[in-house]
């Protein structure tokens, strides 16, 4: 069962979690009007730290641009309701979730609402399971395609966009695989339900296009850098499916699933079954800025304040 903290950021003060609450006839209830990130907190040798914080919360207000919505609080106050609400809740591991949503207001679709803000954290490990990270999962191809371009933004980290992950993940977990890969409209490669995607071909990372109908990650972004700085080449390009069957090694990323190895696709094993030498060195490189192995050159580890 999931476990809820204390506190929690509601519209500009810390409040009690069961405290913060909308009008079940919010816009963003009915019409998944809502821009979000998803932000982790890690130990540290030098204390616990929030990474890319202020990259997350930059794309808190690009997606909200992309929406029309006009958010109440800048940046910095949003950066700083993130730490005072891991520190509040006394955690020292975290997960964030900054989150913006169109209020109570008109009915209609484009109606006059009030935007609403707030930030909660709890306590998260491994998104896919403990062992994910260290044997890997069993993905499918998803009967789901991704949006076509100009029609949703998938530019956007906005909760209505999450109902095609939604639609991915639980037609792969009522299948039994540990997470569904989306293809584009173009029937080309995109993503995960809620992960970008890598591919090994002889030591080298293919990753997909953000043309293909995907967002661009954060985490996305991270292994692109600490791969091209030690000498592991990346390609962004289209990518058909059945890459999927003939590629070395796979994995998939994002904030929740951090760096997730992918043995098998479709009951298709993938090389050898298992994380290979380069999903493991990647591993290594981005688990190694929490640890002290990898120097953090880039200033993405922001100590926790309060």
């Amino acid at each position: 069962m999931q476990q809820y903290p204390d506190w929690i950021w509601h519209n500009g003060s810390i409040k009690r979690w069961q405290e913060a609450t909308t009008h079940v006839m919010a816009h963003g209830l009915h019409y998944g009007s809502s821009v979000f990130e998803g932000i982790r907190c890690y130990e540290t040798p030098d204390g616990p730290a929030i990474f890319r914080l202020t990259d997350h919360n930059r794309r808190l207000y690009a997606s909200a641009r992309i929406y029309d919505m006009a958010l109440p609080y800048d940046l910095d106050t949003l950066n700083a309701a993130c730490h005072e609400v891991i520190a509040r809740n006394g955690l020292t591991r975290a997960y964030l979730r900054p989150f913006a949503w169109r209020g109570l207001g008109g009915f209609g679709l484009s109606a006059d609402t009030p935007i609403e803000m707030s930030v909660a954290t709890w306590f998260m490990g491994p998104y896919l399971g403990e062992a994910a990270l260290e044997t890997g999962i069993d993905a499918c191809v998803s009967s789901w395609q991704r949006f076509a371009p100009n029609t949703i933004p998938a530019g956007a980290k906005a909760g209505g966009n999450y109902l095609s992950g939604q639609l991915i993940a639980r037609e792969a977990r009522r299948l039994g695989f540990g997470e569904g890969i989306a293809l584009a409209s173009t029937g080309l490669l995109s993503e995960g339900a809620g992960e970008n995607l890598f591919l090994v071909f002889d030591g080298a990372l293919h990753t997909t296009p953000v043309s293909a109908a995907l967002l661009n990650g954060i985490t996305r972004n991270t292994i692109i850098t600490l791969a091209r700085e030690n000498g592991i080449e990346v390609v962004e390009r289209d990518l058909p499916r059945e890459y999927l069957y003939l590629c070395d090694e796979l994995f998939m990323c994002g904030t929740a699933a951090e760096i997730t190895p992918i043995r098998s696709v479709d009951g298709r094993q993938v090389g050898a079954g298992r994380p290979g030498p380069v999903t493991q060195r990647i591993q290594d490189l981005f688990f190694g800025l929490f640890d002290g192995r990898t120097k953090d050159t880039h200033g993405w580890l922001e100590p926790l304040k309060g």
